[in-house]
């Protein structure tokens, strides 16, 4: 019975193994082996409501699953589509295709050397550092919700796959879509599966219906973490495109960094812990006045703000309009008021010595002094429809001096006297003096060129006025200092746009379509949100947004074997305080796959 069995044994053996090297044979048209590794280029058709779609896929060894996994390297679109298109058989046509494909690879691997090891193409290092930021968004869990708004669109990938890789990327390595796609998003931990084309649609997407985005994140950071919005910060900067010519929505306009490029302009709203809870994207030659409303009013319909408000911003988003519609609403303003632009009886005021109050450093040196009052103000203005509207308010206004603001003035001052002297001399046109020419008097002689002459007036008058500034508001109960104090928080918003432009380097933009270009905008704010959630709910604003972004920058792994890594950042006291802070073991020089898994489950 023994020997029955053994050579009944034989004989399926001998049996299914010619079987299973037919099959060998055939798949070797489709399949070739580099560096061991089984790597193949196939045809994918997929059938979703009642279409046929196309792509070609790319099969290769995962080392993470431990066996092969697939991924898009071409979408080819639907089959009806490609009949269309002049192609009688589709199916067959790239099935040839995808022959050649794997013809070609093979060919190009034949004069390999087996045992050679050659420089990779990708980088061993892993980035590791966003994994703070994937532990948010997880919290945050907002995956339904994208997968939800792409239900009505016949996409092949996942949107919010690319969405959460590209905001992770942005923050490691902030590269142009096309660098992002080719050199970073290969070096995250978790590899990506769509292609480069997809990355596209999903961006463009993502832009098109980037207010509603918005307004998920918004709901899930209150519903987690919690928002405050007794107090509003907002202000707008605008960035500029590498293109000579205008379009609707990139428009020359004030640019912040003096350019003469198209912009476009963008509203950021913080809440009172300055976590941003809204953004706005509008043409970059249109006043950024309407912003603050439209932010507002839109977070009030969506029950993002529930009671009253107060409106923190700089002198641009001060005008009669916006306090109006404030106090109509029954909610609050802080707004900034240039000095330069009170009538003569505020002036006087402002540079009384009388009333002034002291705050003094630790070495008794001036860091600014403050005086109120107190009074009722008219403001009026035209709606679009050339209907007048007038409210009168009971405002406190709060001047200050700050010695150092002092300075910085007389020096801006000195510099455009400077320069309008050396315009006069030299004759130049009106046009050419720029912001200089409000120093000086232009008289017309009999049509020929125009006499110039100093207005030492007005110098001698913003001389005085120099260091001084005011704050007006509705919140006439309130401290001087802590309204003083509530507005110099606006920094904040400030260091977020630098955030935005530097470290995230959101600035030039080299996309062109305009919804492409708000979905760039949204995965920066969304970098943004998560990295202040990070630095005031996890951190408690213990560490500088500068030493967060270094971190998250440079901690690096490097996979040595299947289960274990080199930790490949420098040792630093952040990075020390930070491991004992998140109780993570980011200063050991190994790190295991179940240690990194649980940095990004936490």
């Amino acid at each position: 019975m023994l020997i029955r069995a053994r050579i009944y044994a034989g004989f399926y053996v001998r049996k299914y193994f010619h079987i299973l090297f037919n099959c060998v044979i055939m798949m070797v048209p489709w399949c070739i082996h580099v560096g061991g590794v089984l790597m193949a280029y196939f045809l994918k058709v997929a059938k979703q409501q009642n279409r046929t779609y196309l792509s070609i896929y790319e099969s290769f060894y995962s080392p993470d699953v431990k066996g092969t996994k697939h991924r898009s390297i071409r979408k080819l679109g639907n089959l009806q589509s490609l009949i269309d298109s002049g192609i009688d058989d589709p199916i067959a046509y790239y099935k040839a295709e995808v022959a050649r494909m794997n013809e070609e690879r093979k060919l190009k691997n034949a004069n390999a050397k087996i045992n050679q090891r050659l420089i990779g193409e990708v980088s061993p290092e892993k980035y590791l550092g966003y994994f703070p930021l994937a532990n948010i968004l997880n919290t945050l869990d907002v995956k339904d919700h994208f997968n939800y708004m792409q239900s009505t669109r016949y996409f092949q990938f996942n949107v919010y796959d690319i969405f959460s890789s590209l905001v992770f990327a942005r923050a490691v390595a902030p590269l142009s879509k096309h660098k992002t796609f080719h050199d970073v998003l290969p070096s995250l931990l978790n590899e990506v599966d769509f292609s480069y084309d997809q990355l596209l649609d999903a961006v463009e997407f993502l832009g098109s219906e980037y207010q509603k985005f918005t307004e998920i994140l918004t709901v899930a950071t209150a519903d987690n973490f919690g928002i405050d919005t007794k107090h509003t910060f907002f202000d707008c900067t605008n960035f500029y495109f590498e293109i000579d010519k205008e379009n609707d929505f990139q428009r020359r306009g004030p640019s912040k960094e003096m350019r003469h490029d198209p912009i476009v302009g963008l509203g950021l709203l913080l809440d009172a812990n300055m976590i941003p809870i809204g953004m706005r994207m509008y043409p970059g030659n249109e006043s950024e006045k309407p912003i603050i409303r439209n932010i507002i009013n839109d977070l009030k319909s969506q029950n993002n703000i529930n009671g009253r408000t107060i409106q923190i911003a700089d002198k641009g988003l001060n005008c009669a309009r916006n306090i109006i519609e404030a106090t109509d609403k029954c909610d609050g303003y802080i707004f900034s008021k240039s000095v330069k632009q009170l009538v003569d009886k505020e002036k006087t005021w402002v540079l009384l010595e009388n009333d002034f109050h002291d705050v003094l450093d630790s070495k008794g040196n001036i860091i600014y002094r403050y005086k109120s009052c107190i009074d009722n103000y008219t403001y009026e203005y035209k709606d679009e429809n050339g209907i007048k509207h007038s409210k009168t308010v009971k405002e406190k206004r709060v001047c200050t001096f700050s010695p150092k603001l002092q300075r910085k003035k007389l020096m801006e001052i000195d510099k455009m006297i400077e320069r309008a002297q050396r315009l006069r001399a030299s004759e130049a046109k009106k046009e050419e003096y720029g912001e200089s020419a409000r120093y000086v008097n232009f008289v017309d002689r009999d049509g020929k060129k125009a006499h110039t002459v100093l207005n030492e007036e007005k110098i001698d008058m913003d001389r005085k006025l120099a260091g001084f500034n005011l704050l007006i508001t509705s919140e006439y109960k309130m401290e001087d200092q802590q309204i003083y104090e509530a507005y110099h928080n606006l920094w904040r918003i400030e260091e977020s746009f630098r955030v935005m432009k530097s470290e995230l380097d959101a600035r030039p933009v080299y996309l062109q379509k305009e919804n492409s270009i708000k979905g760039h905008f949204l995965i920066c704010y969304t970098t943004v949100l998560l990295i202040r959630l990070f630095q005031f709910k996890i951190l408690n604003n213990e560490y500088s947004t500068s030493d967060i972004c270094s971190f998250i920058k440079e901690f690096k792994v490097v996979q040595i074997n299947d289960s274990r890594y080199i930790n490949m950042t420098r040792s630093s006291d952040f990075i020390t305080k930070l491991s004992a802070l998140l109780k993570q073991p980011i200063t050991n020089y190994y790190l295991t796959n179940k240690q990194i898994k649980m940095m990004h489950t936490r």
